[in-house]
């Protein structure tokens, strides 16, 4: 640099005052282009240029959803107020989009400047005229479709962030891509993925703050290890990683507080299987302490006695962690289940208030998580203010508020006998999205009612081991006999849902509306005391916030999981939504006929659609015809015990999670006993070779034999004509 003032030094001495022409000449050439920059920027802001202000100020501008939660707080509450209890009647259907799917959808929408970005089945991002719902352009990032065999729940995606003119949204096999908001143009795309080797996934929302996007992954029942990472807005570049659980304790930690983490797993190779914890959902970003706070999923296998024989709390499984935003430095953690043997994931959705607590005000963090229990937390130091009960819990008594922790229910341990467990591993909430009204002081949580029973596996009981099966659940319980504990074990409620109003400081459910399905759509609420949601019977409905009166039901006849959201254009509000089912109980469709009769996808079909209504919207969504469900006649096959025995083991174990227990389907997969002729003579060439690979059904031939697929064909061609003689006999 010294030598460059120097040269400047000596030409100017040579060229005397004509240099100092030049250079003012340049000048006034560059204030010009100033002046025209200004110019330009005020004529042509940049398109979808949501930042960190816009975000914090979203108030400011009620009328836009800038990001997951509508702002920072992730509170899906919003001030407008047009659409209210004296008009509602008027609301109506203002337009639809066809999704093109049979899917589960799960995506929150971001509006911003009269567009909506939104993500599809296959991680596909979409840009939709939000007045309109015409389609300004869509992105397909060509997910290998045999990656979807590695998705526990679907191949979901719940939304994109957007940025300073860019979309940000990641993929299932584990990229994070960026972008053009005008046009959906790929700017970058990079891998986010440790070890391409392991199973993999990404199915949650980016989020963005101070020019970083934060982003996690699942797979923890593949057996993965679990991390959160930030990446460069502009450049994609790695900023920081935070590890959720210890790796090999024989080489070097990562950062410090993996040496905390590795006192707490005792005995065992868990990280020979991942160790699980994974980041898959709920990333929040608090401006006011510059902290980005993670949700921690469950540990592989599910049970501490395989991946921890030893005992110890395993760090950091089923916990809220607080991170420096800036440097991914722990800051304080709090472990909603030590030693977790329910799979009772922390990774839904939390939110940041300020309440008044024993008098004072405080700066919180609240979550409904698996275990059935409602936290609210300091978030400046995660100190434990509230531990209600929101759900029914047999698994543990309490929680003592001196430790923090539960206290479990001796009589509910499944490690000699089975043992059924609310909640079950569905949770008492799931990922499905709650809401608050800070006005009313309540949190509307879509809970439910869905046991699980949990048993040891007969491996385990016989080795005191668990094999591990690389592309394959490794929970330590009995699911490929599930069906067999169902049906064998007395008095397990039938699974039921509501919609609770729940007031996190006093535990008090101020009013419960019950549903027969338990798999129901997430929340949101708006100032004007309304709280929408939609369900799996097919209908979205708008409750009165404060006392649970119905004010208004629209019959969509497709079941719903993801939230709705808000937003006004031209002076007009829109409540919007994405209806399509599936995701995590897609095994449980059918199951036993529990829900056939009212999950509305499964008697109407599951054609995914985006739909807007605002008032005196004028159009009227078409009736859709009942689906006739009727089991074709089965080949006739000389099948054996063992064949039939074998064949429901393994169907339950690596088939029912996408084609559902019993062989009776969820709706966002085919139902087996469906089969057409050319599917029942090419079976073995499906499953074993994977013929239909391309169309997301991989072949299973690293896990099952020819033998094995045969047997799995036995019984579901058994079960298929025991189900269809039960069928003629009650249409008769």
């Amino acid at each position: 640099m010294k030598f460059r003032n120097y040269l400047y030094v000596f030409v100017i001495i040579i060229t005397g005052g004509y240099i100092f022409t030049q250079i003012n000449t340049s000048n006034k050439e560059l204030e010009n282009k100033k002046d025209e920059i200004t110019k330009s920027d005020i004529a042509n802001p940049i398109f979808a240029n949501i930042n960190q202000e816009r975000i914090i100020n979203a108030d400011n501008e009620p009328g836009s959803w800038l990001s997951h939660g509508r702002n920072y707080e992730e509170q899906r509450y919003s001030p407008l107020v047009q659409i209210n209890k004296n008009n509602i009647d008027n609301l109506e259907l203002a337009w639809s989009f066809d999704m093109s799917s049979t899917r589960a959808l799960e995506s929150t929408p971001i509006v911003v400047d009269g567009t909506m970005f939104l993500t599809s089945e296959w991680s596909i991002v979409y840009a939709i005229d939000a007045k309109t719902g015409n389609e300004v352009w869509y992105y397909d990032p060509e997910v290998p479709k045999d990656w979807g065999r590695k998705a526990c729940c679907d191949v979901v995606n719940r939304g994109a962030a957007v940025w300073k003119g860019y979309v940000y949204s990641a993929t299932l096999d584990g990229r994070l891509i960026k972008l053009d908001a005008k046009t959906g143009e790929l700017v970058w795309e990079i891998d986010t993925l440790i070890d391409r080797a392991r199973d993999y996934t990404i199915t949650g929302a980016p989020r963005i703050a101070n020019n970083l996007i934060f982003i996690g992954n699942g797979g923890a029942e593949y057996g993965v290890r679990g991390y959160v990472s930030a990446f460069d807005v502009d450049t994609g570049k790695l900023a920081w990683r935070f590890y959720t659980v210890p790796g090999d304790p024989s080489l070097p930690f990562e950062h410090p507080e993996m040496e905390l983490a590795a006192e707490t797993w005792k005995g065992g190779e868990w990280w020979k299987i991942g160790g699980g914890g994974t980041v898959w959902n709920s990333i929040v970003y608090d401006p006011e302490f510059n902290q980005v706070y993670i949700g921690v999923g469950n540990g592989t296998p599910w049970t501490r006695v395989i991946r921890s024989p030893g005992g110890g709390d395993n760090l950091f499984l089923s916990s809220m962690v607080a991170l420096d935003a800036d440097t991914g430095k722990m800051n304080w953690h709090y472990q909603t289940t030590p030693g977790d043997n329910w799979d009772y994931t922390a990774v839904q959705d939390m939110m940041l208030a300020e309440i008044e607590i024993d008098g004072d005000k405080r700066k919180v963090i609240m979550q409904a998580p698996k275990n059935g229990f409602f936290y609210v937390l300091d978030r400046k130091n995660g100190e434990l203010l509230r531990a209600h009960k929101y759900a029914e819990v047999n698994w543990a008594t309490h929680v003592d508020m001196e430790t923090g922790r539960p206290v479990e229910n001796k009589d509910k341990d499944y490690l000699e006998e089975k043992q059924w467990i609310l909640p079950g591993a569905l949770g008492g909430h799931n990922w499905q999205a709650m809401s608050f009204d800070p006005d009313l002081g309540l949190v509307y949580i879509p809970t439910q009612i869905a046991p699980t029973i949990y048993k040891m596996t007969e491996e385990w009981q016989k080795t005191g081991k668990l094999k591990y099966k690389p592309n394959s659940w490794n929970t330590g319980v009995e699911l490929g006999k599930y069906l067999d504990l169902a049906l064998t074990t007395p008095d397990v409620p039938i699974p039921t849902g509501s919609l609770q109003a729940f007031d996190p400081i006093s535990g008090e459910t101020k009013w419960e509306v019950m549903y027969p399905q338990h798999w129901n759509g997430g929340t949101m609420s708006t100032k004007s005391g309304i709280t929408f949601q939609g369900n799996g019977m097919g209908t979205l409905n708008a409750y009165d916030s404060f006392s649970g009166e119905l004010l208004w039901s629209k019959d969509i006849q497709t079941s719903m999981l993801a939230p709705p959201i808000t937003f006004m254009i031209d002076g007009e509000q829109y409540i919007a939504i994405l209806a399509g089912t599936g995701g995590g109980n897609n095994h449980g469709g059918d199951t036993l006929g529990f829900h056939a009769e009212h999950l509305a996808s499964l008697k109407y079909g599951n054609a995914g659609r985006l739909l807007a209504f605002k008032l005196n919207g004028e159009l009227n969504l078409p009736r859709l015809d009942l689906l006739e469900k009727i089991i074709p006649e089965q080949p006739l096959l000389q099948s054996t015990e063992f064949q039939i025995s074998r064949g429901t083991e393994l169907y339950g174990e690596y088939c029912a999670f996408c084609h559902g227990t019993a062989v009776r389907a969820g709706p966002a997969l085919p139902d087996l006993r469906m089969m057409n002729n050319d599917s029942h003579e090419l079976f073995k060439e499906i499953v074993y070779e994977g013929i239909l690979s391309e169309n997301g059904m991989s072949s299973f031939s690293d896990v099952l034999s020819e033998n094995d697929v045969e047997s799995i064909y036995h019984y579901i061609v058994k079960t298929a004509s025991v189900d269809r003689q039960i069928q003629l006999e009650q249409n008769n």
